[in-house]
């Protein structure tokens, strides 16, 4: 197979509406949607409402032993020309059962599709069983780099008939990283509100649907911080401190961690041309300037500072130490600090 995650999808799922099926389906790697989206498929494609009823059967990894799938998977199916036995969250298996597997594999039956969600975990790939799953249907779902996820996006959008504008597209990245499962559900959910003759996506229709404050927000939070706009971080910080539910303060401190990261690869690559640096950073081009002033504000040893200043409140946000203070006070002093290292 190619070692594309998106051109491997796009082949496995073709065989499977092709009805060209395996008997067996390894799913596994980093990223659930694409095992969920191939393990939905089968579920949905191979047999009919009707044949379900009796050949079809969902397990669970933390509910089954090796042996009972095996049992199942030996089953000849009842009036239809298959049965489907799909285990989720496979990686739940005990690992001392997975051998259990392989006088199966080594002779599955045909009239049975066997689909496993491997979901975050790897099999040793130097074992018996692992080397006998790929002989099947074998899929290894990889995560996508930050810098890959607008470009996923604006695919994804356009498989909808629908396009997007790249600083939209790069909103909805910021915010929603690259949980793609997460990505694909809110974009659903914002174009089911937004009128049917709306073609193309713009920044305005994202912050209206995807609940992103235009001005008050985690990533204005970033560029007042790095561009030493006291009085606009404090805004910003005040707000988001007011509304905790819609901004969670973990999620605030990873987003900065993420942010000053990328500064401290800037000062590292800094004399590479401006394509490289933005490819080493995992951004846009178009956004090297927001990350050059916030380079010249802060030096290596004072990112070097801030880290240690995330890392203290992330540890205090979780009550380590018997902390009482509240959150929204932990995110001001924690500004207040990261502002501080200005005068060390």
């Amino acid at each position: 197979m190619a070692k594309n995650t998106e051109e491997d999808f796009k082949l496995l799922s073709n065989s499977i509406k092709n009805r060209e099926f395996q008997p067996v389906y390894f799913l596994s790697g980093d990223e659930p949607y694409y095992i969920e989206k191939i393990s939905d498929l089968i579920e949905e494609t191979v047999l009919t409402p009707t044949e379900k009823q009796f050949n079809q059967t969902i397990m669970y990894g933390k509910e089954v032993k090796v042996k009972d799938i095996v049992m199942a998977a030996k089953r000849y199916p009842m009036m239809a020309e298959y049965q489907v036995i799909i285990v989720k969250e496979a990686q739940n298996l005990p690992k001392n059962q997975m051998d259990d597997f392989v006088p199966y594999l080594e002779n599955p039956l045909k009239s049975t599709i066997l689909v496993l969600n491997y979901k975050i975990d790897k099999l040793d790939q130097r074992t018996k069983v692992a080397k006998l799953f790929l002989k099947y249907g074998f899929f290894k779902s990889e995560k996508l780099y930050e810098n890959k996820i607008p470009g996923w996006i604006e695919k994804y959008i356009r498989s909808l008939d629908k396009a997007i504008d790249s600083q939209a597209s790069l909103l909805i990245a910021e915010y929603l990283g690259n949980d793609l499962g997460k990505i694909a559900n809110e974009i659903d959910k914002m174009l089911l509100q937004l009128p049917k003759e709306v073609q193309l996506i713009n920044t305005k229709h994202v912050e209206e649907n995807i609940g992103i404050s235009k001005d008050f927000n985690v990533f204005e939070l970033q560029k007042a911080i790095g561009s030493n706009n006291f009085n606009k971080s404090i805004q910003i910080i005040n707000y988001l401190a007011n509304n905790p539910t819609q901004n969670p303060f973990i999620v605030i401190i990873g987003n900065l961690f993420s942010y000053f990261k990328k500064i401290l690869l800037y000062h590292e690559f800094k004399t590479l041309d401006a394509r490289s640096l933005a490819s080493k950073l995992g951004i846009h081009e178009f956004i090297l300037t927001e990350y050059r002033m916030a380079a010249a504000n802060f030096s290596s040893e004072k990112v070097e500072q801030v880290f240690a200043i995330l890392k203290y409140y992330d540890l205090k946000s979780k009550g380590v130490g018997g902390n009482a203070t509240p959150t929204g006070e932990m995110m001001r002093e924690m500004v207040l600090k990261i502002f501080a290292t200005h005068s060390n």
